[in-house]
């Protein structure tokens, strides 16, 4: 195997019979997390370990993605067409299968580094096989603990009449992995390196283009483009809009950003977007909810509210939809550069991406980034990006245009002014974005397929070791992340700042650290960054309620001496530098309300802050009511949308979700409420209004006494979470096309 690199096969079992035979048959397979996954390979590496006993299969990887089931008989009605409709041709883990039900093969471990949400945390095999890795130590712990066999799903494309390979949604740990395999090899150990491509996987450039070579054996054929998977939409509720709200302010127009998947990082976006695109109605927003009265010094000195003229520059691990939403709206348009001396004079406000002034070539070798006589790499240099014209050549130290020469001696004043006139109009290979995988919805993948070549190479992609981190290249990439806002979520935080992200006290793990330390670390190194860390300030509802913000936690993601940002729904507290009973006063100034007074006298029983203090009266309202208040008559506007960049959901499936959505935290908070509510809907009619979302759940003609109770549910159901839901809906007047959902 080692001597053939690069073959390609159609066939996946004479693969894998190539690897067992190769290898043995006690595998360690690792796999890039979430949509990177090679399916076909891993379920027929899966299917062998089945039906052989003798064979020992460990499964390392992260974010084994599954279509959504649901655990009720109403989600199951609920999910199951939207399933098919949304998931058609997406082909499943037979492994996760099997995990899912309890019928994995005793002779098969599954080992994951990150998982979704709360997917596992009643899961022992899951807790107890969980790898606790920062992600930029993935492959080292990967390696460590025995891998053989590394495998990714790959874009391919033919470049200048060449098969060439990108690493696409996933060159995050592959880079890296890839090179840790050969090494191995190096040192005589058997392994094997597989891909398999798809060329629906849109093809990225930046670090992730890989010749053949790369691996050992690369599947290909027909069977190999099935349809990616395609998570969709969470809904973001107006308290994750007004979380949004408040970060937004705190990004600075030229600046660097970086945020998540989820509800959250769509409120971030859709409050950038306002803050673009709406102005007027942004400050309006700004100015009712007190926040450039209360934040006006730190949005004054970390923020801004303008409109963005620069635009900002994506540094993130997660390369998410809600960065193309930037970009389609020309907030993600600052261009940087792999080039330190460039991102210099950019910085400076000397060169700009879309104007290369007359005496860049003097400032450049003033900055000795080139030879007073140019050299044939510096001609190279100039070219490649864009500097000088295309169509040039180098040649004996002359540069030729055409039939013209022009000697490349900048020490003579005559041959700088000629020069001059072989200068390009912009910059060449500049980057909005440098991220390490993706994930997204159809319409993200499909945006990025249907891009020039030129247009997707704007996207970069490379390894996690250099997205997430300074190491390696601190220079040019404090450069390029000039003003960065690091954003991320944690569960909890303390009133001394410690935020817990990935585990509850007991020790069960929520999902997992990912990236989060080496973002936390980069917004303490880079002295013009800071780390913003959102927090829900509670959970649950009636009686489970609890609040985000607690006095102290039996566990910590980011410990308090790394503190720094922290924003809820109900504001941004600035707590990076503090004593302690600032930094406990201000966070309490954001909790929920019904909470502050508990925090606040465990803070004094602790003598963590004088035992005088009281919370000021602006800060004593913090309410949910308060928030709808506030934002719900720009709804009406078209504003706030629950998916503002639209969904694969219908109308119908929006409502339903929502209803049952509400009806599970009803059924966990209150239930006295939902046995009461449920009692009175079978004495009231069925709404003619629910007809659609009740034949939706095949419930329209229920033909047993179950199915009558579940039509009752699910009408209940629309009720608690609307009570408006069978009234006519008015049509709101000067709506925003964006906000409307799509």
């Amino acid at each position: 195997m080692k001597e053939n690199t690069g073959i390609v096969y159609e066939d996946v079992k004479k693969c894998v019979d190539e690897v067992i035979n190769y290898v043995g048959k006690d595998i360690t397979f690792s796999m890039t997390l979430a949509l990177g996954k090679p399916v076909l390979f891993i379920n027929e590496l899966y299917r062998r370990a089945k039906e052989d006993p003798e064979m020992k299969l460990k499964i390392i990887t992260a974010l084994s993605l599954e279509k959504p089931k649901g655990q009720s008989e109403l989600e199951k009605r609920f999910l199951k067409p939207l399933s098919d409709r949304v998931f058609a041709g997406v082909p499943e883990f037979d492994y996760m299968l099997d995990f899912s039900a309890g019928k994995l093969a005793r002779n098969v471990e599954i080992f994951e580094f990150f998982c979704k949400a709360g997917g596992n945390l009643n899961n022992p095999v899951a807790q107890q096989n969980h790898l606790s890795s920062h992600y930029t130590h993935v492959v080292r712990d990967a390696m460590d603990y025995g891998t053989n066999v590394f495998g990714q799903l790959i874009g391919v494309k033919e470049v200048n009449g060449k098969t060439m390979y990108s690493m696409g949604c996933n060159t995050d740990i592959t880079i890296e992995a890839i090179q840790a395999v050969k090494d191995k090899r190096a040192l005589g150990e058997k392994v094997a390196i597989i891909g398999e491509a798809n060329r629906n996987m849109p093809f990225m450039y930046g670090d992730a283009v890989v010749e053949p070579d790369s691996y050992d054996i690369i599947l290909q054929g027909p069977k190999y483009d099935y349809e990616l998977f395609c998570p969709p939409k969470d809904a973001v509720a107006l308290s994750d809009h007004m979380i949004g709200i408040n970060v937004s302010t705190l990004i600075k127009d030229g600046g660097t950003i970086q945020v998540g998947i989820g509800a959250l990082g769509d409120a971030i976006v859709a409050g950038l977007i306002m803050r673009n695109e709406h102005n007027d109605k942004y400050r309006e927003i700004l100015g009712k909810a007190g926040i450039m009265k209360r934040y006006e010094k730190l949005i004054s000195k970390w923020g801004d509210t303008g409109v963005f003229q620069k635009g900002l520059y994506g540094s993130s691990e997660m390369f998410v939809d809600a960065f193309m939403q930037m970009y389609k709206s020309k907030i993600l348009k600052r261009k940087v550069f792999d080039s330190i001396p460039l991102m210099k004079l950019i910085n400076e406000g000397k060169l700009a991406a879309d104007n290369i002034p007359s005496d860049i070539i003097d400032q450049l070798i003033e900055m000795r980034a080139l030879h007073s006589k140019l050299s044939e790499k510096d001609f190279t240099f100039l070219t490649e990006y864009g500097i000088l014209k295309k169509g040039l050549n180098y040649e004996n130290g002359f540069i030729i245009d055409g039939e013209a020469k022009y000697s490349a001696d900048m020490n003579d004043e005559k041959n700088k002014t000629e020069i001059r006139k072989l200068l390009g109009k912009e910059l060449l290979k500049g980057q909005v974005i440098l991220g390490a995988f993706f994930l997204g919805p159809k319409a993200f993948y499909k945006a990025l397929n249907d891009m020039s070549e030129e247009e997707r190479q704007l996207f970069g992609m490379s390894g996690v070791d250099k997205v997430n981190q300074l190491y390696g290249g601190e220079e040019l990439r404090s450069l390029q992340r000039k003003d960065a806002r690091f954003v991320n979520t944690g569960m909890l935080a303390s009133v001394l700042g410690a935020i817990a992200s990935d585990q509850l006290e007991d020790g069960r793990v929520v999902s997992g650290i990912g990236g989060q330390y080496n973002f936390v670390a980069m917004g303490h190194v880079l002295p013009d960054a800071r780390v913003i860390m959102m927090i829900k300030s509670t959970k649950g509802s009636g009686k489970s309620l609890k609040s985000n913000i607690v006095f102290s936690y039996g566990h910590c993601s980011v410990p308090k001496h790394m503190r720094d940002i922290i924003v809820t729904e109900y504001g941004i507290a600035d707590v990076r530098g503090k004593p302690e009973k600032e930094v406990i006063a201000e966070i309490i100034k954001i909790a929920d309300s019904r909470f502050q007074n508990q925090l606040l006298n465990q803070a004094k029983k602790a003598g963590k802050i004088p035992m005088d203090f009281e919370i000021p009266e602006e800060y004593r309202n913090n309410t949910p009511q308060k928030i709808a208040a506030l934002l719900k008559p720009y709804q009406a506007q078209g504003f706030f949308q629950p998916l503002p960049f639209g969904t694969d959901f219908t109308e119908v499936e929006l409502a339903l979700g929502g209803a049952l959505k509400a009806l599970k935290r009803l059924s966990a908070g209150n239930r006295l409420k939902l046995a009461r509510g449920l009692l009175l809907e079978f004495f009231k009619p069925i709404p003619k209004s629910t007809y659609p979302h009740i034949e939706r759940m095949k419930l329209l003609k229920p033909s047993s006494m179950k199915e009558k109770l579940f039509r009752k549910m699910v009408v209940f159901a629309l009720r608690n979470n609307n009570p408006n839901f069978d009234k006519p809906p008015s049509l709101p007047m000067n709506a925003s096309k964006r906000g409307a959902a799509k």
